[in-house]
């Protein structure tokens, strides 16, 4: 559903809280993720331009001052571009901040912000110590990954059963290699410490979504290499062999330049349209100009 410029890929409203998220951008132009419940508003990465990073904390009501963390997955442009505007808030980061001080994190050793418990999941891309995010409270669990190669078997028990997972399905690996990209940089993104590909992104959420998972999130697709479009065929195909136990899942693809918000938004009508009860081709690319 959008409104205003705004999709709602909403989940259903939970009894014992709120967790709320607005993906303010997911690309190679910019990527910024923010997190609220009823305690604590955090932010993933800050990348994009800084009108895009206030219009979606405007959108929550707040302001930078008013974060409690902002976590750095890497340190490409993409994603700390605005890094200047969040300085001041508490960072944390497995990879060093060029003159700005920080946290560091380690990878699956959990921390915590407020009551939130966060575990950094180490990822495969071409600048060390990348990371993604699995985060967890009484409200519910949510996964953020993108910016990586491949995930490790190991990783995945850390992964499965999310309320809400942002999962990267950056390519479609034969426009990829049709683009006017230099050969380097095709084998760079294809390869281990690239970027999932629709394939590789669909047999990760085969093996970890459950009867929990409310929603999930295609992102950081390629504008060049991808389609929306084939990012959630490929997807829902994966996902309708799971069975009828997932009528109710929401799946989505991101789009770079719009603000997306899921889980849980007060005074909200709850729509997920036709694809919260069924999960045919159909519904899924319907579900992209929702």
């Amino acid at each position: 559903m959008k409104e205003n410029g705004i999709t709602r890929a909403t989940g259903s409203c939970r009894a014992d809280g709120s967790m709320r998220f607005l993906l303010c951008g997911s690309g190679s132009k910019g990527n910024c993720f923010l997190l609220q419940d009823e305690r604590v508003s955090l932010m993933i990465d800050c990348g994009g331009t800084k009108n895009r990073i206030m219009a979606g904390l405007n959108e929550l009501g707040i302001g930078p001052d008013d974060l409690d963390a902002v976590l750095i997955t890497h340190d490409h442009t993409d994603h700390i571009a605005q890094l200047k505007t969040v300085q001041h808030r508490p960072l944390y980061s497995a990879c060093r901040l060029s003159g700005v001080s920080r946290t560091e994190i380690v990878p699956e050793v959990p921390f915590q912000i407020g009551h939130l418990t966060i575990t950094p999941i180490a990822l495969s891309h071409d600048v060390p110590d990348t990371v993604g995010f699995v985060i967890e409270s009484i409200n519910g669990k949510l996964v953020y990954i993108t910016d990586t190669g491949y995930i490790r078997d190991a990783a995945l028990p850390l992964l499965k059963g999310a309320d809400y997972i942002i999962l990267e399905s950056n390519h479609d690996t034969e426009m990829l290699m049709k683009t006017s990209r230099p050969v380097f940089l095709k084998m760079r993104i294809a390869g281990d410490s690239g970027h999932l590909c629709n394939e590789d992104c669909a047999a990760v959420l085969r093996k970890i979504v459950t009867v929990n998972t409310k929603l999930v999130v295609l992102a950081h697709i390629s504008q060049q290499a991808n389609t929306r479009e084939k990012a959630l065929a490929v997807s829902g195909r994966a996902l309708e062999t799971l069975g009828s136990r997932r009528s109710d899942l929401i799946l989505c693809a991101a789009a770079q330049d719009e603000l997306l918000r899921g889980g849980d938004w007060p005074n909200e009508k709850v729509d997920g349209g036709s694809c919260s009860r069924t999960f045919d081709l159909e519904c899924v690319a319907d579900s992209a100009n929702q």
